[in-house]
């Protein structure tokens, strides 16, 4: 049965009972206002179902009004979520981008610091280098100026050389009618004042005796003019043919006369270490080159010789 009609018969049945009963109530007939009131009655019954059919509209339009807006909420929501994760994926890719880009920035400071050790590492060795290179130069500066030195030196004692040739033994010098041999060169074995006396009297000559003032300057003047200067003076001596190994004090020539011209040095002879022989010594000041020493020390020394006759 549809809808419609069950309505008009529920009505229809409603309609009838209520008459039913009003006639049954009384025998008289109703009067004017009871029949408008029933007519209002009527008609209230029959708008009833209308009313709860517009009532039930309106809720089911607030509902899915409501439902309308959850669904927009939801929209919304899920919008808003949507974004967020889209969000989040973005700042996690830019931030593997900075791990990335940072880890790049490690690698290529690491490789900096590694080039620059190993520039560092190369500048080092330039320098030490460069150095050694310095070092070289100058000495090469100094064997140079030796060499120029000794040079000049031999071309002022051309004239001395020639006639020493004339007169004395090759590798002799004459020098004040007399012949002198002086070791010049740095790797000349060194001797004892014994061993350098022997030396010379193997030559028919002796150390050499410095008893005058011309023969003093002379001989001091060459040696001088031979010094190495980077040489310790100490290393620099020449033997002569003065001691005390007799009498202790008692400076004797090897020709037996007793020193009367001395050119010590200041606070020489001190006798230190037992210093029973005498050097001589390139000073700047010819007055003071002499030093007494152990007669057992190494040194150069100065033999001494007359010249032969100058023959023609």
């Amino acid at each position: 049965m549809e809808d419609g009609e069950s309505s008009d018969g529920l009505n229809g049945h409603n309609y009838k009972k209520l008459f039913s009963e009003e006639d049954s109530s009384g025998d008289e007939q109703p009067s004017g206002s009871e029949q408008e009131q029933r007519q209002v009655f009527v008609s209230m019954v029959r708008r009833e179902p209308r009313v709860k059919n517009k009532v039930v509209a309106y809720c089911l339009a607030v509902l899915a009004i409501a439902l309308l807006v959850v669904d927009i909420g939801l929209g919304v929501f899920y919008n808003k979520l949507t974004t967020g994760q889209r969000t989040v994926m973005d700042i996690n890719s830019e931030l593997i981008k900075l791990q990335t880009s940072h880890k790049n920035a490690i690698q290529r400071r690491d490789d900096a610091k590694k080039e620059l050790a190993s520039e560092r590492n190369h500048q080092k060795q330039q320098k030490w280098e460069m150095e050694n290179l310095v070092r070289r130069e100058k000495d090469f500066k100094e064997q140079l100026d030796k060499v120029h030195m000794e040079i000049v030196a031999l071309r002022s004692h051309m004239p001395v050389l020639e006639e020493g040739c004339r007169r004395c033994l090759t590798g002799w010098i004459f020098m004040n009618s007399m012949c002198y041999y002086l070791p010049f060169s740095d790797t000349a074995v060194r001797k004892t004042w014994q061993e350098a006396r022997r030396f010379c009297q193997k030559y028919k000559s002796d150390l050499a005796v410095i008893d005058n003032n011309q023969k003093h300057l002379a001989i001091t003047e060459l040696i001088n003019r031979f010094q190495n200067p980077s040489r310790l003076i100490a290393h620099s001596g020449f033997w002569i043919g003065l001691h005390d190994t007799e009498v202790e004090g008692i400076w004797r020539w090897l020709n037996g006369r007793n020193l009367d011209l001395p050119f010590w040095n200041d606070g020489e002879p001190n006798d230190l270490y037992g210093e029973d022989c005498a050097a001589t010594y390139p000073r700047e000041n010819p007055f003071k080159a002499w030093n007494d020493a152990p007669c057992t020390y190494h040194l150069r020394w100065i033999c001494e010789m007359a010249g032969k006759p100058f023959e023609m």
